[in-house]
């Protein structure tokens, strides 16, 4: 033991008193290290000691004839399996009601809110546009209101049900400048002038004969068409 306290002296610097301690405290750290492995060993051995008897007993078992019911286990499994999903099926989420599509010709401003996308400002130019118009034969006019997008509109037809319908025509032949420049596809230059070809050359008999004035070309013409009468 004097050696080890002069080898801890002479190497490490310890006091004699520092040199005792730390010889206690090392066997005593070893000690502990050394208690969770034997404890596992320990463990071990006892499970492996009723494995082995416990092999034994089913060895024994089975040479005297029994066997494992493993298909009513199985059986059983798919029992559970199979009333597992009778009951998933008895509980069904209820269906979200669907709202009624209304015509599109008849929606005001204040129904038109329920499309996302469209306030009150919106709403309020589309009523305004169609009944300045007469009526719409077609959805893309809708591009023509300001502020509204292609997304917004496919939007429209998917609340409401789209029906090419024109409600109030203008009668080409006996419309005044005033009456005519109302629509918002004639403005007021082109209005005196129609009223003025009318004058000189007698009433239209079909549009067509719009294409007699140079101005107007067949673009113009067929978009115009469906809202003249003659």
């Amino acid at each position: 033991m004097a050696k080890i306290y002069f080898f801890l002296k002479s190497y490490f610097g310890f006091s004699k008193r520092e040199s005792k301690g730390f010889v206690l405290v090392v066997p005593a750290l070893i000690v502990l290290y050394l208690i969770p492995s034997g404890y596992d060993w320990l463990v071990r051995k006892k499970n492996e000691e009723k494995f082995l008897a416990y092999s034994i007993k089913i060895d024994s078992l089975v040479m005297a004839g029994w066997k494992p019911y493993q298909s009513n286990f199985q059986n059983q499994l798919n029992d559970l399996k199979s009333d597992t999903v009778k009951r998933a099926n008895t509980y069904q989420k209820p269906k979200s009601p669907q709202l009624n599509k209304m015509s599109f010709s008849d929606a005001d401003s204040v129904v038109l809110q329920i499309v996302p996308g469209i306030g009150q400002t919106m709403a309020g130019r589309v009523v305004k546009f169609r009944e300045n118009m007469g009526g719409l034969y077609s959805k893309d006019q809708l591009l023509e209101v300001y502020g509204m997008t292609p997304e917004v509109l496919e939007k429209v037809f998917e609340y409401f049900e789209f029906v090419p319908e024109i409600k109030n025509k203008i009668l080409i032949n006996q419309a005044d400048v005033n009456d005519l420049a109302k629509h918002p596809y004639i403005n007021y230059g082109s209005a005196k002038v129609m009223i003025a070809f009318r004058e000189q050359h007698g009433p239209y008999q079909s549009a067509d004969d719009l294409l007699k004035i140079k101005i107007f070309n067949q673009e113009w013409v067929d978009r115009l068409k469906p809202y003249l009468e003659f």
